[in-house]
């Protein structure tokens, strides 16, 4: 569904949609929102002035007007429907942070707003508009749940609310041409929801369903023997790509950065200029993508260090997202994602060698087309009965894991500065959910030349969490020095081809080196303080 596209009442959660709910069902400490703090120059609008332009832009984004109906007894994947008794107010929340206002105190907010489920009585986000910070700055906190779109959607969604040029927003492209000076009451007559299906038709949608997928079922299998060939070319890639992906399954050596999370969580973040990574890049080879990794091997490296543990071979194995959308289809709801799990050589001390294993490891991973594994699962689920699907995801959540350590998920962002009534976003940083034994995730985001790594952690197990973004910012200084000298060295003897970083043996994960610091940033050190008043996917960078 794209932006601004009408629904209809019956609208079902895609399969992996379903999973994050699913998710979320069977683990009590899990929390699937996926958030960004976006940061203003000053003042902050007023209320009435935040609610006017997100009412304007209501209908580009149906799903903010809609919420979840789980069928009874998980016959069927869950619906979007109409909340009949929709309250923008309700989700469009305000407050202040205590002096002095700064990164540690907005991270601190942040860690407690992302420690709350949304509730599903309601459509399933929230804004946050934040006052109080430095230099007459405020922010806003965009919360929204993960079954409703992914990392790239979620991105687009600035370009849905925010202006390229400075100036009045403009209004909808859909809505009638006296959209900007109707009052929210009026656009609430306008748009009024439909009732919500009752439990008999929602039991009656889902076996209908499961009748259409019987057919669905029977046309695969005919066009799977009408195109033999076909077929078993995509079993063969398929296979490839398990043989390739079974060490991944193997569990992970031991460490304090996997184990039982609690529901409370601790938020910080990192920050990099893009050029100096993109120079990296050009000394050394690789994708922005590899570089970032690298960093964050860096600074996962430095927290086991810390921690008095010697980092290990295969110690950090990370969930990385890769998306499957289409060019152009960055504007729809729904996740388009499929996942690799890439080593990172966090034992590797040396910086250039570390960058070299993360190349190494994610060429091969490209190379064994790894991510197939991820987009055949997803396509399963379309053809899988959702109530067998829906009890194996629960059942997983459910027992330990311990193949999965991390999760770094990299989105590129607008890379031109936007603008909310007027006023400059000055920069953008993510937030990731983790859940199950994951301890830690990190979520890379560019926007207007400049990197934001944005650090979740459990509460209980990362007292310590600003050390990890401590050692990512260390790691983009000692690549950044590295490739300085490499520059020099190379204009001082211009016959001399260029040097490469070494190449590493393909291992799951190869050697590295340690920490330091460039620049502190905020954590949640403690229990958070209250505020005043009233939370790759994206293809590489190249």
């Amino acid at each position: 569904m794209m932006l601004g596209e009408k629904v209809t009442i019956m609208d079902r959660l895609k399969p992996l949609d379903a999973l994050f709910v699913d998710a979320e069902d069977q683990d009590k400490n899990t929390s699937m929102a996926i958030a960004s703090i976006a940061v203003f120059e000053g003042p902050p609008p007023s209320h009435e002035e935040v609610l006017a332009l997100v009412t304007d832009r209501l209908p580009l984004m149906p799903r903010y007007r809609q919420k979840l109906r789980t069928v009874p007894f998980r016959l069927g994947r869950p619906v979007w429907v109409d909340d009949p008794d929709f309250d923008l107010s309700y989700h469009i929340r305000r407050t202040a942070l205590p002096e002095p206002g700064g990164d540690q105190q907005l991270a601190e907010l942040m860690a407690r707003v992302m420690s709350d489920r949304l509730d599903r009585d309601h459509p399933l986000w929230e804004y946050w508009v934040v006052e109080g910070l430095v230099q007459g700055r405020w922010a806003l906190i965009s919360k929204v749940h993960h079954c409703i779109v992914d990392g790239i959607g979620g991105a687009d969604m600035y370009r849905v609310l925010l202006e390229c040029p400075p100036g009045p927003a403009q209004p909808a492209a859909d809505t009638a041409a006296d959209t900007a000076t109707n009052t929210a009451a009026d656009t609430e007559a306008d748009t009024k929801a439909d009732q919500p299906p009752s439990a008999v038709s929602l039991i009656a949608d889902a076996a209908s369903e499961l009748v259409r997928l019987s057919v669905r079922d029977a046309r695969v299998l005919s066009d799977a023997v009408a195109n033999p060939d076909r077929a078993i070319r995509q079993a063969a890639d398929v296979m490839r790509a398990v043989v390739r992906f079974t060490p991944s399954l193997w569990p992970a050596v031991g460490s304090s950065l996997s184990g039982n999370i609690g529901q409370q969580r601790r938020y910080t973040w990192a920050r990099a200029s893009l050029a100096d990574i993109k120079m990296i890049k050009r000394e050394f080879g690789g994708t922005v993508n590899d570089v970032v990794l690298a960093a964050i091997s860096s600074g996962l490296r430095a927290l086991l260090l810390s921690r008095g543990e010697q980092p290990e071979p295969h110690e950090v194995p990370s969930l990385v997202p890769v998306s499957v959308r289409a060019p152009g289809d960055e504007g729809s709801f729904g996740n388009q994602v499929s996942a690799t799990v890439a080593d990172l050589p966090v034992h590797v001390s040396d910086p250039v060698e570390r960058l070299a294993a993360v190349r190494t490891e994610l060429d091969s991973l490209k190379e064994s087309n790894e991510a197939v594994i991820g987009e055949s699962l997803v396509a399963l689920g379309h053809y899988s009965l959702y109530p067998l699907a829906s009890w194996l995801v629960r059942l997983a959540f459910w027992l330990p894991q311990r193949e999965i350590v991390t999760i770094t998920t990299n989105v590129p962002g607008p890379g031109q500065p936007l603008y909310w009534m007027g006023r400059r976003l000055e920069e953008i940083i993510p937030y990731v959910p983790i859940a199950s034994t994951v301890r830690t995730g990190i979520s890379i985001f560019s926007y207007a030349g400049n990197v934001a790594f944005g650090i979740t952690g459990d509460y209980a197990a990362n007292p310590d969490l600003d050390v990890l973004a401590r050692g990512i910012e260390h790691g983009v200084s000692e690549l950044l020095l590295a490739a300085e000298q490499h520059a020099a060295a190379a204009s001082a003897s211009p016959s001399r081809p260029a040097r490469k970083a070494p190449t590493t043996r393909k291992t799951p994960a190869t050697t590295r080196k340690t920490t330091a610091t460039r620049k502190t940033t905020a954590t949640t050190r403690k229990a958070p303080a209250k505020s005043r008043g009233g939370k790759n996917s994206a293809k590489d960078h190249q």
